[in-house]
């Protein structure tokens, strides 16, 4: 089927607002869409003085904006999303994305259940999760812009049928397009289409006023654009430019997103472990640990012959050195610890890598003083069929520079791996593994970072990653450096074979807060997570 994200700005006049979406509606038509999606706010812009302005200017489900979007999907025969703000008749005013079907009939809402900064001064967060509406195009969730910062809602639509996602955005960050839009499709084999604004996103009287609260440069307050199609592998088939009005189109086949298997077989939500999952749907719990150091000097050592890269980095000061998994072949956990504790003698440093150990597949924290950790791999996987005795959860290791837990492997596919690291205060998370599909390293192991507010450090035989966060992170807050359009993507070095030495910064790790009021790990919302620890039947 042929399908449509457009992007275009909206205003403060309802009524300019609504002559454009149904504008854009027809030019998307024009060009042969089934299914056209439009962004976030489409019926005013996202900033009101006050809450009782914001429910006065949104919609009603029965009224003329509303009635208008469904009348134009019933003249092209097409299926119709869009963004607005809706009146309830309770006093609340929630973010709605809204499927009309091509008789215009509403097929199904989802009311926004993460907002963004000032979203939550004036509108409320939804208290139910959305739904996935079958229809004769496939099985379809509905989305909005901060729900796709994280991975959980997502997961969820995915873990309940959805073959399509489709993203309604309002947001000036270029990340949106560049990480986290096709990251949900790569990580749940999904497809997605995202619509994102252009053009200012603010009233214009208040620009500079506002833009200096978020620290952000007046011209830079903008639609992102870069509206996008993406397949279930990550790849981008369409997008549209980073200004200006578009219609993005392209044909898409959604049997794809009913392949959920990996190269060596592994089906990625049939691996889950839901049972181990259950932080994420509970109540979250206020981060306890210490901050940990500003910094900590790390090192990513991808050598046939791992020692020499490991003795060098220990004796130059690093204090954390990842290796691949199994980095020394058949070699058993005593063997491992004792040749890596030489290798660190005399030094401060831990090195981290797998093991076989038995039949579970161990990562295995080494000092110079022996072992200092073990972390078994949590998910079964075809390419490791031995590994069949797995752990029962994530462990934090408390050492002198943060908090350290261990991803091991393919557990790095697992978007709720890094979840349960993050609700566990881990500073750093160290991945030994293997080199995997592309976008493991492209966008999983970045968004991993991005999302959770985790510093990763993760080695293959080929190379490695060092995911740093930095402090330029709080809308809201003064920016050490200047504006970058990038909000949550981490500070990237690409490891090459040999050594590699980098540092990250554990104590970043305690700041999880985007924007006001908007914390990217106790601010999901938990409760529309049950399916995330339901047993698959």
């Amino acid at each position: 089927m042929r399908v449509a994200a457009v992007q275009f700005a909206a205003g403060e006049d309802l009524a300019v607002n609504l002559a454009t979406c149904l504008r854009m509606i027809d030019e998307a038509a024009a060009a042969g869409a089934e299914l056209v999606v439009l962004p976030e706010f489409c019926n005013h812009l996202s900033w009101y003085p006050d809450r009782e302005t914001a429910h006065r200017l949104a919609c009603t489900l029965d009224g003329g904006f509303l009635g208008a979007v469904a009348g134009r999907a019933a003249r092209h025969g097409a299926y119709v999303k869009l963004n607005v703000t809706v009146a309830r008749e309770d006093g609340r005013t929630t973010i709605t994305s809204l499927l009309y079907g091509p008789d215009g009939s509403l097929l199904g809402q989802a009311d926004k259940l993460t907002l963004m900064g000032a979203e939550g001064d004036h509108m409320d967060p939804g208290t139910e999760r959305g739904p996935v509406i079958d229809t004769p195009l496939g099985r379809i969730g509905l989305y909005a812009c901060m729900e796709g910062v994280t991975s959980d809602v997502c997961r969820d639509l995915t873990l309940r049928g959805a073959q399509l996602l489709l993203n309604s955005l309002n947001s000036f960050a270029t990340d949106e397009a560049s990480l986290h839009i096709p990251v949900r499709a790569a990580e749940n084999k999904v497809w997605v289409v995202a619509a994102n604004k252009v053009g200012p996103l603010l009233p214009e009287a208040l620009t500079p006023a506002i833009a200096e609260r978020l620290g952000v440069p007046p011209e830079q307050v903008h639609g992102a654009g870069e509206s996008q199609i993406v397949a279930p592998d990550g790849t981008v088939v369409a997008k549209g430019p980073r200004t200006g009005e578009a219609v993005v189109v392209a044909d898409i086949d959604l049997s794809l997103a009913d392949v959920k298997t990996r190269p060596d077989g592994t089906d990625i939500l049939a691996a889950r472990r839901p049972e181990l999952y259950r932080p994420i749907a509970s109540v979250p719990v206020e981060r306890t640990a210490p901050p940990g150091a500003d910094a900590c000097r790390v090192a990513v050592v991808a050598d046939a012959d791992p020692l020499p890269g490991t003795a060098e980095a220990a004796a130059a000061g690093a204090e954390l050195i990842v290796l691949p998994e199994l980095a020394f072949g058949a070699a058993d956990r005593a063997e491992v610890t004792e040749l890596l504790a030489k290798a660190l003698s005399g030094t401060a440093a831990y090195a981290v890598t797998s093991v076989r150990d038995g039949d579970a597949h161990a990562g295995l924290v080494v000092s110079a003083g022996g072992e200092a950790g073990v972390q078994l791999q949590l998910h079964r996987t075809g390419r490791h069929p031995w590994a069949v005795r797995t752990g029962e959860g994530v462990a934090v290791l408390e050492l002198p520079f943060g908090r350290l837990a261990v991803v091991v492997g393919d557990d790095s596919v697992s978007v709720e791996t890094f979840r349960l690291a993050a609700i566990a205060d881990a500073d750093v998370v160290a991945v030994p593994r293997s080199a995997g599909e592309s976008w493991e390293t492209s966008l999983g192991l970045p968004e991993r970072a991005a999302e959770n507010r985790l510093n990763i450090v993760s080695a293959w035989a080929e190379g490695g990653l060092i995911l740093d966060l930095t402090g330029d992170f709080t809308l809201w807050t003064a920016w050490e450096g200047p504006f970058t359009g990038r909000i949550s993507h981490p500070l990237v070095t690409e490891a090459g074979p040999g050594l590699t030495t980098g540092a990250v910064h554990p104590a970043q790790a305690v700041n999880r807060f985007v924007s006001k009021n908007t914390d990217l790990v106790n601010g999901r919302a938990w409760r529309t997570l049950g399916s995330l620890v339901e047993t698959a039947p």
